[in-house]
């Protein structure tokens, strides 16, 4: 199966990441996605306890199946829980009713699957990833693809991968097995190209479509300024002041930073769709609005002869 080229929404934000997202604002934000023409929608059952999946699919249902692509993802297996208190500890703000549980096993990826489809409201995904299986490895090579792989023959779901925050073993999987797509989160950005040392390259070897996330590297080429995030923790004096560099540098070109952070990523041959979460249906229109701003090639070389960008790409 094909993934929707160009711009992916990415639902964990509308799963309360870090804040709370009312039912309205996660419906309008979705509303606002279809509207701007986004076709492809990611989901995880890690985001929100399963809030995501379920707000995602309530906001799919008015829409015909066959016009958008979803994925979700396996290997943290939801449990209930008891005791109170709330999810914030790991980025979420929703009551604590359940727990994750890391399972890479074959019954695992069954059983957590089929617990997003019903959250979902769906008879099947068109994509699977197993995800962050970095402390999994060889339970995820050995138990986990394998059962993708299988639910894959079976016609369950339409396409399989991995979604990670790292390059290395995401390249593992696009050598040593036949993954259809995976979804690299923060490791081809204006500020860490790590991917595109061996593992876009490998993808377009292999003809494995890459999605891009972590477009903004968790805030800071979102709106660089003291205290932004940066792969989910402060950022670094040094990186703070080279996006702030890059922002002036776009300002002068005419464009926004968040254009150039898009662009950017989009514009490599072996990437298929760049994610974007947005909690509001201003922040969909707001991404949508940069994704189409063209990019002068000044701009891109102004960045390398500055020393902000030490890669050929784009071309």
């Amino acid at each position: 199966m094909s993934i929707p080229r160009g711009l992916g929404f990415g639902a964990a934000v509308i799963g309360n990441l870090y804040t709370e997202v009312t039912d309205e604002q996660a419906q309008a934000a979705v509303s606002a996605a279809w509207q701007r023409g986004i076709r492809y929608y990611d989901t995880a059952p890690h985001y929100g306890l399963g809030l995501s999946e379920r707000r995602l699919g309530v906001a799919l249902r008015e829409h015909p199946r066959e016009e958008y692509t979803v994925s979700t993802k396996v290997g943290r297996r939801l449990e209930p829980r008891t005791g109170g208190g709330d999810d914030l500890a790991n980025g979420f703000a929703v009551p604590a009713t359940r727990r994750r549980v890391w399972d890479f096993t074959a019954d695992g990826v069954r059983r957590t699957l089929e617990a997003s489809l019903e959250r979902l409201g769906l008879d099947r995904v068109d994509i699977v990833y197993l995800h962050d299986p970095d402390d999994h490895a060889e339970q995820a090579f050995r138990e986990g693809y394998p059962a993708l792989e299988k639910l894959r023959s079976e016609g369950v779901v339409g396409a399989i991968g991995v979604g990670m925050n790292q390059a290395e073993m995401l390249t593992r999987f696009v050598r040593d097995t036949d993954v259809d797509v995976i979804l690299c989160a923060g490791r081809y950005t204006l500020l860490d190209q790590s991917a595109l040392t061996e593992l876009l390259p490998a993808a377009v070897e292999r003809g494995v479509s890459v999605v891009i996330g972590g477009a903004f590297n968790s805030g800071l080429l979102a709106d660089p300024k003291p205290g932004a995030t940066y792969n989910y923790a402060q950022a670094p004096a040094e990186l703070l002041d080279k996006a702030l560099r890059m922002k002036e540098t776009a300002r002068r070109h005419g464009i926004s930073l968040r254009a150039a952070a898009l662009a950017f990523c989009v514009a490599h041959p072996a990437v298929a769709s760049v994610l974007v979460g947005a909690r509001s249906a201003a922040e969909v229109h707001d991404c949508a609005d940069q994704f189409a701003t063209p990019v002068p090639a000044a701009f891109w070389q102004e960045l390398r002869d500055t020393g902000l960008l030490d890669t050929e790409e784009p071309a």
